[in-house]
């Protein structure tokens, strides 16, 4: 099986399901050929069946195959493929990690990348607590961004998560001041994430913070704190 002939399958499969652009709803510099996450689950199921027998390397050669069709939904399949893989999975360290985030220029595409790469990698040991720290100082937004939204796998009950509340407050706690809204919106998720594994914690984090913390995450968390649900 060659990756670069997969790619180009799995490409031309995204690209019969597309429905138009939907660069408005995420602005990027990629292309999008409009694929509903039905239909891309779809794709993935599809494919995954396929890869099961085969080895970590060609699944890693796929995803960068993939990524380097520079379209939205390629990157996105290339991380649940990566998620599906057992063995692409344990092949994961920081500079494959790293790698494979290289080009996330969109929310869609780097929420992904941390629910499917680089959390669970994180959560495994496979990355280290520094390289996190380290995207938290990032120039680049969406570094940022994935610095925050790699605590989701940490507490995410069913892709394994069992509750991480050190790593995941003081994550937060690095980019409280960063006013870029999809940071901002990182956060709030990640300490909703946190609420059913430690409720006390987050209420005394929301306390401790109240000066830091922007408006938009003490509204939406103080609303999960009070009725289970972000709206």
């Amino acid at each position: 099986m060659n990756a670069n002939e997969l790619a180009e399958e799995i490409t031309n499969d995204l690209r019969d399901l597309g429905r138009g652009s939907r660069q408005g709803h995420r602005p990027s510099a990629q292309d999008d050929f409009g694929v509903y996450t039905h239909d891309l689950r779809g794709v993935v199921k599809q494919y995954k069946k396929r890869l099961k027998s085969h080895d970590a390397e060609l699944v890693l050669d796929l995803a960068r195959s993939l990524l380097a069709k520079n379209v939205t939904e390629c990157r996105q399949v290339a991380y649940e493929l990566i998620m599906a893989h057992k063995p692409a999975q344990a092949a994961l360290n920081e500079s494959v990690v790293e790698s494979l985030g290289e080009g996330m220029d969109n929310w869609a595409c780097v929420d992904i990348f941390c629910s499917n790469v680089a959390g669970p990698a994180w959560r495994k040991g496979q990355l280290a607590d520094a390289t996190i720290e380290r995207w938290a100082s990032s120039e680049d937004v969406w570094w940022r961004r994935a610095a925050v939204v790699s605590t989701v796998a940490l507490n995410t009950k069913s892709r394994g998560g069992t509750g991480d509340v050190a790593r995941t407050l003081s994550t937060c706690e690095l980019l409280l001041r960063d006013t870029e809204i999809m940071v901002q919106k990182a956060i709030s998720w990640a300490l909703r994430e946190l609420v059913p594994w430690d409720r006390e914690a987050v209420e005394t984090f929301l306390i401790e913070q109240d000066g830091k913390l922007s408006a938009r995450v003490k509204r939406e968390v103080k609303r999960k704190l009070d009725t289970g649900k972000k709206n």
